[in-house]
């Protein structure tokens, strides 16, 4: 089972931190020497490369993953992408099945997972793409649910509140006497997994009787809809939705790029990452090709696509992850 860790707010897996190597100040070349060139303009450099690379899993990555596609048709646009949402733990059962070559996740695999795509003979090589401030976002119109704490957030969310607090003055008595409408993703969730970790101590746990979708842009709609409604989700859908919805701060801080880089977010900041399959990247040249423009220009796709950036020493480390597949 995955948690966050602990310190840096984001939450970097058992595989990462097997794998990787630190940097030392030796090799703190120049972040920018890392990207290459002017994403996403055909700049002569294509290889005439065909074929379709499959990717799934998370919808919070999958727009991160479109924003690279979009990008990469300006290199190779006879290079097909399809791009499917089906939650982090979906992507994951068909990244060991030997069914796609990328799989977006917005968690770390666990051990039973890898030791289902071991047991399949499927190699796979996790690698960061962006960072993310998992938000709690309330209807524009609610004023009082500006600030919430991780205990009221609990209260909300708890397997025990399911039938029990299902109004927000239960929640706080100063709230007003409105109903909760409650909104947030799916089983196979990957924000599920780490929200119920951060939340509520253990993952999966949580009331039942919430509107659950493994389509993001449903509990943006729900949330919008309802003053009394309240959901979780990345941070790009917020800014991608600004003024339908609206971030409440959790503790005193609200979720940014600077919060979610420094961790003081915490504990909803956390990375997301694809994660490649090793027989598909070295046996098709157009699944290499756009891996390796994924992670050579993961910084200037994320601020595109609204996310958070990498660090420049997420940067070099997401370098020495893509290294290890050449």
């Amino acid at each position: 089972m995955s948690t966050p860790s602990a310190g840096s707010g984001f939450g970097l897996s058992k595989w990462t931190m097997r794998r990787r190597t630190l940097v030392t100040a030796s090799a703190m070349i120049p972040v920018a020497m890392l990207l290459s060139g002017c994403a996403g303009e055909a700049d002569g450099s294509s290889r005439g490369l065909t074929g379709t690379v499959l990717a799934d899993g998370s919808s919070t990555v999958a727009p991160l993953t479109a924003a690279a596609r979009h990008l990469f048709v300006g290199v190779e646009p006879d290079v097909e992408i399809k791009n499917t949402s089906t939650g982090t733990s979906a992507g994951f059962r068909s990244l060991c099945s030997g069914i796609t070559d990328i799989s977006n996740a917005s968690r770390p695999i666990s051990d039973d997972e890898a030791s289902k795509c071991a047991d399949a003979g499927v190699d796979f090589t996790e690698i960061l793409v962006a960072n993310d401030g998992l938000s709690v976002i309330v209807n524009p119109e609610n004023d009082w649910a500006t600030d919430l704490t991780l205990e009221q957030l609990a209260s909300i969310w708890a397997p025990e509140s399911e039938g029990e607090v299902t109004n927000w003055n239960q929640v706080n008595p100063a709230f007003p006497d409105q109903p909760l409408a409650l909104f947030g993703p799916g089983s196979d969730s990957g924000t599920l997994d780490f929200f119920t970790v951060a939340v509520n101590g253990e993952e999966g746990a949580i009331r039942g009787d919430y509107n659950a979708s493994e389509d993001d842009n449903n509990t943006v709609a729900g949330v919008r809809e309802d003053i009394g409604a309240i959901g979780f989700l990345g941070l790009s859908y917020v800014e991608e939705n600004e003024g339908d919805i609206v971030a409440a701060s959790v503790d005193g801080v609200s979720p940014s790029t600077d919060t979610v880089q420094d961790g003081s977010y915490a504990p909803l900041s956390r990375s997301l990452f694809i994660y490649v399959n090793n027989a598909s990247y070295a046996d098709k040249s157009h699944v290499k090709a756009f891996v390796d423009f994924y992670v050579e220009n993961a910084w200037d796709i994320a601020e595109r696509a609204l996310f958070v950036p990498l660090t420049d020493e997420q940067i070099l480390l997401a370098q020495d992850e893509l290294d290890s597949l050449r």
